[in-house]
């Protein structure tokens, strides 16, 4: 009989394979190693596994592993893609697990490597020849960047089921909402010109200082008109975070643009938001004489919400005994939500402990995660009625 590879002998090879998402070149990578991997151990354990290309994109891939048969049954989902390290700063080498401190260090550790770990460890120990509704992992590509993944599968639409779990790190808190982004960019095109005498040229600048004042006024009035009462930043935001223009200052600037996030509230349509802005825009051009553009920095990221009283939320509040909050940073939740499931974020590790050097996943965090695992399997694949309980966490190696 085949002996399954251990928890951390999972986790030791999904790390060891680097898989960097990045909208710089040359850090962006392949994960078609994390694919094969996941894929490998779930078609071992009787899963149908689909490895899906991404339009456009040759070497990236998504991969739907489904066990069982039905319309409902639940998704545990999670990305494979990692962000770039910081070269230098990390103290060992963020390939290669280590464990510390009843601590699991490596890159991708906590988010969100980590947890497809602990998905197949729990499933490869349970009994799943009676599934009454189906189990998929979903596991996708390139969500650090573009979300590329997630979105050409709600394109696509063909994962089915009722409910569904996405293991960021959230220190096993439910999470129901989130806020959408958006990252774009304002361009300003004037006439350069000797600084000596204004009327050589029109100063992009000059214009800008007026976008700039429509932008910040349209904050203002964002904050006025939405609210929402579970985000700790209870109205939706607008950062300008970076401005280039001109290259002398005795030239008139002949081009300045500026470039800004917003993140909106959960109801919000970050379309009806980009028609607002632009809608801002032509007057200032007739003002000024300059030419004003808006482009897209990024694809934006829905909002994310599932209702508070949704059944997934209320199994996983039991669970875990918290109550499910919101947080700032953006997920694949909205996507999943488009493919008609309801959805939830909760996961091990912490995303303190994401996106910096010496990323890790505290020990403490995995038995309680597996029981979760195990617990909704049971109660939306197997259909069990018995109910669902909380296991503590516990200090010191569980494995």
């Amino acid at each position: 009989m085949h002996k399954y590879p251990s928890l951390i002998s999972m986790m030791t090879q999904l790390i060891a394979c680097p898989s960097i998402s990045c909208s710089q070149a040359e850090w962006d990578q392949s994960n078609e190693g994390v694919i094969t991997l996941l894929a490998s151990w779930l078609s071992e354990l009787g899963f149908r596994c689909e490895v899906l290309p991404l339009p456009n994109q040759p070497t990236k891939f998504n991969l739907v592993a489904t066990l069982g048969e039905g319309d409902g049954g639940l998704v545990l989902s999670g990305h494979t893609d990692t962000v770039p390290y910081d070269q230098g700063k990390w103290q060992t080498n963020p390939f290669a697990l280590e464990e510390r401190d009843n601590k699991l260090f490596g890159l991708g550790s906590c988010d969100m490597k980590g947890f497809f770990a602990i998905v197949i460890d729990t499933v490869s120990k349970m009994e799943l020849t009676a599934l009454k509704q189906p189990l998929i992992i979903l596991a996708t590509a390139d969500e650090e960047s573009s979300m590329a993944g997630a979105r050409a599968l709600a394109e696509q639409n063909q994962v089915k089921a009722r409910y569904a779990l996405i293991g960021e790190p959230t220190k096993l808190t439910p999470i129901h909402a989130h806020k959408g982004i958006m990252m774009e960019r304002i361009q300003v095109t004037g006439q350069s010109g000797h600084s000596s005498n204004p009327a050589l040229g029109n100063n992009a600048l000059d214009a800008m200082h007026s976008v700039m004042g429509e932008l910040m006024s349209y904050r203002t009035e964002l904050r006025k008109r939405f609210n929402d009462a579970n985000f700790a930043i209870n109205y939706p935001t607008m950062n300008l975070g970076c401005i280039h223009g001109g290259d002398s200052p005795n030239r008139i600037c002949g081009k300045c643009e500026i470039e800004f996030d917003l993140r909106a509230l959960p109801g919000m349509s970050n379309q009806a938001l980009m028609e607002e802005i632009t809608k801002l825009l032509p007057a200032i051009e007739d003002k000024t004489g300059t030419q004003i553009q808006m482009n897209s920095l990024f694809p934006d990221v829905p909002s994310f919400a599932t209702p508070i009283n949704s059944d997934i939320i209320q199994a996983c509040e039991k669970l875990t005994r918290k109550k499910a909050e919101t947080v700032a940073f953006a997920t694949e939740g909205p996507f999943l939500n488009q493919m008609g499931m309801q959805t939830l974020i909760l996961g091990p590790g912490s995303i303190d402990q994401a996106h910096q050097p010496n990323e890790f996943l505290a020990l403490d965090q995995i038995r309680p995660m597996a029981h979760i695992i195990e617990s909704l399997i049971g109660h939306y694949c197997l259909l069990e009625s018995k109910p669902l309980t909380f296991i503590p966490q516990e200090t010191g190696d569980p494995l």
